[in-house]
Formats: C-alpha cells, structure tokens, sequence
C-alpha cells in the first residue's frame, strides 16, 4: 500500500470522483477554519462578546485538526482502491 502518491488519485474515475470531493471537504473546512478565527477575533474587541470569541477559536482549532484527517483517510481510501486492483489481477 503505497500512501500520498499522485498515480492513485488518476486510477480510476471513482478515485478521481473521491479526490475531488475530498477536496471540497478539506477546502470548506479550511474556509470554516479562516472564518471562525477572523470572526472570533473581532469578537476579542467587546468583552461581552469574549465566550463567544473562544467558542470560535474552538472551532477554528477543531476545523485545523480535521484537515489532516480529511487528507489521511483519502490517502488510505484511494490506497485501498488500488489494491483492489491488484488483488484482481492475482486473481
């Protein structure tokens, strides 16, 4: 199983249909990230608004962690599919 390898993302249409749509995950919870950091940041200026603020560099923290996540189990699925593959060809 060989991970993080260009040739897997063009296997097949169904590898390219799950890259691209990992792809949109991974690109809207960066967008989710950006947006509670920016958001909770002009929150900082009132003090009335400073729980909400932390809640959204929660969220923000939270969205950070998920990419990698995101990136790590397309890799593990698109390996996957190769070795279906093969498998079929041992076969």
């Amino acid at each position: 199983m060989k991970l993080f390898r260009h040739e897997n993302r063009q296997n097949s249409e169904r590898s390219k249909r799950l890259y691209a749509a990992t792809e949109l995950a991974y690109t809207i919870v960066d967008f989710t990230a950006a947006f509670s950091f920016l958001i909770g940041s002009i929150l900082f200026f009132w003090q009335e608004t400073e729980t909400a603020a932390i809640w959204l560099f929660v969220i923000g923290s939270a969205c950070f962690a998920l990419k990698p996540t995101i990136r790590f189990g397309r890799e593990l699925k698109l390996a996957a599919m190769g070795d279906e593959s093969d498998l079929a060809k041992r076969e």
